[in-house]
């Protein structure tokens, strides 16, 4: 399970990263749903993460909300599997 975690969050974090340049870059953008996707596939912690770090998104409430409730969720259900 660990290394699922990992490699999801990495996955997430890498699209929040890659999503910034593509806005900076004036370029095709990633779909919100699929970074929505990537966070709910228990990626959330990445996906906060790379909002805070690469400053992407973070004006987005909806965004912003939407990756801690995710992240709350997927916090519930690890606690609840071990």
């Amino acid at each position: 399970m660990i290394p699922f975690l990992i490699v999801t969050n990495l996955i997430c974090f890498a699209l929040m990263g890659a999503d910034k340049r593509r806005a900076r870059e004036h370029r095709r953008r990633i779909p919100e749903n699929t970074l929505f996707l990537s966070a709910a596939c228990m990626g959330a912690l990445g996906g906060l993460l790379g909002m805070l770090c690469f400053r992407h998104k973070t004006k987005h409430r909806f965004f912003a909300l939407g990756f801690l409730i995710l992240l709350a969720g997927e916090l519930a259900i690890l606690l609840y599997i071990r």
